[in-house]
């Protein structure tokens, strides 16, 4: 991510309370059109940010370019189809906003509505267009992987037991419980494990989008 200064940090939270309140946004749309009433119950169904963000995860994020929101709380047996498949679904929702938002961020760029080497000449530092979009890019490339890892309770873990077989889910699921552990393990002290699933796919990609 960009430098820590005062003027970073404001564009992140500006990101940031777009970016989480999308993605968590559609996991709550995605269940509820799946059938599942509890999102919706629970208020989720909003662009009200304060609804989706959480305090720790969000301040995680502007400090260490990794955090999370307030999980969005679904019942796949509610929804329509194979329980597994439509969690998955709803699980992977969230990721392809995070995708969608970096597309539109990266086309901007691309057809020259904004100039990405004013960042970088100093000329678009501070609140400048450049820089925050170049922030809400780079956020929602960084969500999107950090997301799609397959451990609990990342969205990608989610994913991963829709795919494998129902008995080694089962084997897996206690192992659910010491995901955060696992989780805060991998940020802290494996950040070569970061660098493999998140930050280079983050370069390919940016570079994939903008050229």
């Amino acid at each position: 991510m960009l430098g820590l200064d005062i003027y970073t940090i404001i564009a992140r939270v500006l990101v940031l309370l777009i970016a989480f309140t999308v993605h968590e946004l559609a996991h709550a749309v995605t269940a509820d059109y799946l059938g599942d009433p509890t999102p919706r119950r629970m208020g989720r169904i909003t662009l009200n940010p304060l609804k989706h963000l959480d305090p720790f995860g969000t301040i995680m994020l502007i400090i260490s370019g990794f955090g999370w929101a307030k999980p969005v709380m679904v019942n796949p047996m509610n929804m329509r189809g194979n329980p597994r498949t439509s969690m998955a679904i709803v699980a992977l929702a969230g990721p392809l906003s995070n995708f969608v938002m970096a597309v539109i961020a990266g086309l901007i760029f691309r057809i020259g509505l904004v100039d990405v080497n004013a960042v970088f000449s100093g000329s678009g530092s501070g609140l400048s267009v450049e820089s925050v979009l170049l922030q809400f890019l780079l956020i929602n490339l960084a969500l999107l992987f950090f997301n799609l890892i397959p451990i609990p309770p990342l969205d990608g873990s989610k994913i991963l037991y829709a795919i494998l077989p129902e008995d080694l889910v089962y084997k897996l699921r206690p192992l659910d419980q010491f995901g955060f552990l696992i989780l805060f393990a991998v940020v802290f002290f494996m950040p070569q494990v970061l660098d493999v699933l998140v930050w280079q796919p983050v370069q390919t990609t940016v570079q994939l989008l903008i050229g």
